[in-house]
């Protein structure tokens, strides 16, 4: 069962890509999850872009309630989920409906056919007395490979001598589908079985559910290897990766590991307050486990109660973290203000989402740029960084608390809904060699404590609440500078408005330069998810004979420190963004840069075809 054992009659390919799709219930995200695993033990480079539906549970057999999983997996390294999907696995007609436009042509489509009845084609909009799968310009198109999942499923695993629930028989269709394509893209399956196996078997203690599970995924294992369905089989050879030890990881799971992470460096406990919205709730979710790192979680009971207990602890001398998306980032920014006002260290995530007011909750889009940098009241500068892949979202979860304690003011870690559910093999880092975060508290010398005294950095000092000579007043009025007295005075307003812009802008002096890649006259700059887009189109555009050379993002305010400069190299400036050019705003204020953007507001990523087409145009617009 192995992909050894038929590698002589396997087509070998670079890189494929396949969709799962079907009902919110037909267990499709579990299924490319598996489907992950094993082309991760495989040793492909892979990334993957869950799709949800927004609705919690939309009427069975609906285009509304389609879920899917995409996964593109190569034997080099890649960037994106791919563009066109090489092999659908549609469960339903709604989910053949709703993701039919994303195979390639010629492209593989294997189809539950069981559920291709009268009432589930009439559910998802087709014409009564019509059924794709007969139309032949769609069998002429693609592949179509029709398979009774649904019946074989049953006739698999119900045997007269066993008691087993229909319902829990019919549970185990998207295991049979796993299985199917094990075989066809010569996976083995028996990583996924031993999981399973533990999962159920042991950590549930359900053995009759892992043992039919298991049953499923050798019977479409099987079925695949004697249907004599497909034109062939195929197979991916490893990546060359660089050697480590690696694991899979999603944006959430490695914000979260980037976390407990930052605990350890600095020292300190960490209190991490969130109310539950899609799709920043995993990071809530993977904390709430850690308590033995020193993470203490609280669920509140609205956006406002997480922020504010988030900087109570702040203010008692622990590292205040509060998470969120988009909506919720709007509810806390007075309490954001607060915390910049009172000068404390506090994270807050916002795992971005489309919006605006309630908007796609499960789409992505880098829409809260502007309202990460501005949306508050008042001159009220916070530390604005962004992560650009999901294994980067580790590295800048720590760099948050970092500079949330350098600076002493809030940091704001953007994040992506793409980010935040895709996943990517990502090599295990050396915590070792990850530096410390250093934190001092002061201790009372017998002179009268200065709340707002700054040193050489310009942050005030840190004082622990009960420590026995600092007593101070704090809270959301001006101070005056140095006393931290309530203070209404015209010019002290204005030296304590720079001063808090200041210390920010004193960050360059730390954060890393902009690196640029590549020898060109344009320059195309990016932040955020589109870093994945834009690196495999323009490896695609080299193969054009088209060169450009590329820049990413990871701190936005303040700007590392050589962005002018580097700017200033290049004839023009090309800005892809998913959202209306927020970035290319900020880039045309602060250097009169006229830059030209590429914009996506579909809820999704950037085709690299789409993006590579677009960024060709400009170059060829600008030429003629």
């Amino acid at each position: 069962m192995t992909s050894s054992d038929q590698t002589s009659k396997s087509t070998e390919l670079t890189s494929v890509s396949v969709r799962f799709c079907g009902d919110s219930g037909d267990g499709m995200q579990l299924t490319g999850s598996h489907f992950t695993d094993l082309v991760a033990f495989a040793g492909n480079d892979f990334t993957t872009a869950p799709d949800f539906p927004a609705e919690i549970r939309a009427p069975r057999g609906t285009l509304f309630g389609v879920s899917g999983y995409q996964i593109q997996f190569s034997s080099n390294d890649i960037h994106t989920p791919g563009d066109a999907v090489n092999a659908l696995v549609a469960m339903n007609p709604a989910g053949f409906k709703s993701n039919l436009q994303t195979v390639e042509e010629g492209g593989i489509i294997i189809v539950n056919e069981d559920e291709f009845d009268k009432g589930n084609l009439k559910k998802c909009g087709y014409e009564e007395g019509y059924n794709p799968l007969d139309d032949e310009v769609i069998n002429s198109t693609y592949n179509i490979c029709k398979v009774p999942i649904s019946r074989l499923t049953r006739e698999s695993l119900i045997k007269e001598d066993e008691d087993v629930s229909v319902k829990d028989v019919d549970r185990c269709r998207n295991m049979f589908a796993l299985g199917i394509i094990a075989w066809l893209f010569s996976s083995d399956i028996e990583p996924t079985i031993e999981k399973i196996t533990h999962y159920f078997g042991v950590v549930k203690n359900k053995k009759h559910i892992a043992e039919l599970n298991s049953r499923a995924i050798k019977a479409g294992y099987f079925f695949g290897e004697t249907a004599e369905l497909f034109p062939a089989r195929y197979q991916v050879a490893p990546a060359d990766h660089e050697p480590g030890e690696y694991r899979r990881i999603s944006g959430n799971e490695a914000l979260v590991l980037g976390m407990a992470t930052a605990v350890e460096k600095v020292g300190k406990p960490m209190f991490y307050a969130s109310y539950p919205i899609t799709p920043a709730s995993d990071v809530l979710h993977g904390l709430a486990r850690l308590k033995h790192f020193g993470i203490r979680t609280f669920q509140a009971e609205d956006e406002i109660a997480a922020v504010v207990s988030a900087i109570g602890a702040s203010f008692a001398g622990h590292i205040g973290v509060t998470g969120t998306s988009g909506p919720g980032l709007a509810l806390k920014t007075e309490a954001v203000g607060l915390a910049t006002m009172m000068e404390l260290p506090l994270v807050v995530i916002n795992v971005q989402r489309a919006g605006p007011a309630t908007g796609m909750p499960t789409k992505s889009e880098q829409s809260d740029l502007l309202q990460s940098m501005f949306g508050r009241s008042g001159e009220c500068p916070v530390i604005v960084i962004a992560a650009s892949s999901p294994g980067d979202c580790f590295f800048m979860a720590i760099e948050a608390v970092r500079l949330a304690c350098r600076a002493m003011c809030p940091v704001i870690f953007l994040s992506e809904g793409s980010l935040g559910n895709a996943a990517e093999p990502w090599m295990i880092p050396d915590i070792a060699s990850i530096p410390d975060i250093e934190v001092s508290h002061p201790v009372s010398d017998g002179e009268p404590f200065m709340p707002y005294q700054r040193d050489e950095h310009g942050n005030r000092p840190w004082a622990v609440p009960g420590t026995a000579g600092l007593e101070h007043r704090i809270g959301g009025l001006e101070k005056e500078d140095v006393t931290g007295n309530v203070c209404y005075d015209n010019a002290n307003h204005a030296l304590m408005t720079k001063q808090r812009a200041d210390k920010i802008q004193k960050l360059q002096d730390i954060i890393p330069e902009l690196e640029v890649h590549g020898d060109s006259d344009t320059l195309v700059l990016g932040w955020g998810s589109t870093k994945g887009s834009i690196l495999a189109a323009v490896a695609m555009l080299e193969e054009r004979g088209v060169n450009v050379a590329t820049a990413h993002l990871n701190y936005i305010n303040p700007f590392p420190k050589n962005l002018g400069d580097v700017l200033s190299k290049f004839k023009r400036v090309i800005i892809p963004e998913i959202n209306t050019g927020q970035l290319r705003m900020l880039i045309r204020s602060e250097f009169l840069v006229d830059a030209i953007g590429i914009n996506n507001c579909s809820g999704r990523s950037f085709y690299v075809n789409e993006l590579a087409d677009e960024i060709h145009q400009v170059l060829e617009g600008v030429q003629s």
